[in-house]
């Protein structure tokens, strides 16, 4: 990204879900700032070592932590190894989610409930809780999550349940940003819509994402790099300072709030 944001240089940031798609391009774009970043990863290290030395290639700053953030216990230390490794914490990306799987309600497991909440909801509430004393003791910092289109919405067919998780991020996020605004801590969310990425046929069959398409004026999808701008606004102060609890939509005109 050739446009550089002047107070992001030398501040540390972790992202979630960084070893690829909109997580891969936001740590990509963020190392480009000349800031110190931890990529994430679990099942997919060896993306999330490729991200990490585009990072330092570029002149960069990064370290790889492994952790599966379904799990309460590994998103602490997972940001306290975000924190050591990178001497600080000035902003975290809950970026980490996805689908899982596509079900309609009346056959949804248990098991898919748990994980679906868990990877989407649990998540960002167990990484943001471990970062919020960190970032009170330094006077402030930034947290930004990836919600979705999917939690205005309702997602598309047989996704309740991701669109209720990312309901919980959208809602997390601005009732955090009531609460933590008096240490200086801004808490905001980035929407994506339908976004051009890796494994997308995985979860969202191709006549969803083509009826999608018709309805968005753009008629095209988006790209994983036209989702990093909103990021790197929430994330500096310079460009932010008087945002905080709000989600900025990225889905070319799908949905108008």
């Amino acid at each position: 990204m050739a446009v550089q944001v002047g107070d992001l240089a030398g501040k540390a940031v972790l992202v979630t879900g960084s070893s690829t798609g909109i997580g891969a391009a936001v740590a990509r774009g963020f190392g480009a700032q000349g800031m110190r970043v931890a990529v994430h990863g679990n099942s997919n290290m060896e993306q999330a070592e490729q991200v990490a030395a585009d990072i330092r290639a570029a002149g960069g700053n990064a370290a790889v932590l492994r952790a599966d953030v379904r799990d309460r216990e590994a998103c602490a230390r997972l940001v306290q190894e975000a924190h050591a490794a990178l001497g600080a914490l000035d902003v975290l990306v809950n970026n980490a989610g996805g689908v899982v799987d596509r079900s309609p309600i009346r056959d949804a497991t248990d098991l898919l409930f748990d994980q679906v909440m868990a990877l989407n909801a649990t998540s960002v509430f167990a990484c943001s809780r471990a970062a919020l004393p960190i970032m009170e003791a330094a006077g402030g910092g930034a947290i930004i999550s990836t919600t979705s289109l999917a939690a205005r919405n309702g997602g598309g067919g047989r996704s309740v349940l991701y669109a209720a998780a990312k309901g919980f991020v959208s809602s997390f996020t601005r009732g955090l940003a009531k609460e933590v605004a008096r240490f200086n801590i801004r808490v905001n969310a980035v929407a994506p819509g339908v976004i051009d990425k890796p494994n997308k046929s995985w979860t969202t069959p191709p006549h969803q994402v083509e009826a999608a398409l018709r309805m968005t004026p753009m008629r095209r999808q988006g790209t994983v790099e036209e989702c990093v701008g909103a990021y790197l606004y929430l994330a500096s102060g310079e460009l932010s300072s008087f945002v905080t609890g709000q989600v900025i939509e990225v889905n070319g005109g799908l949905y108008m709030p």
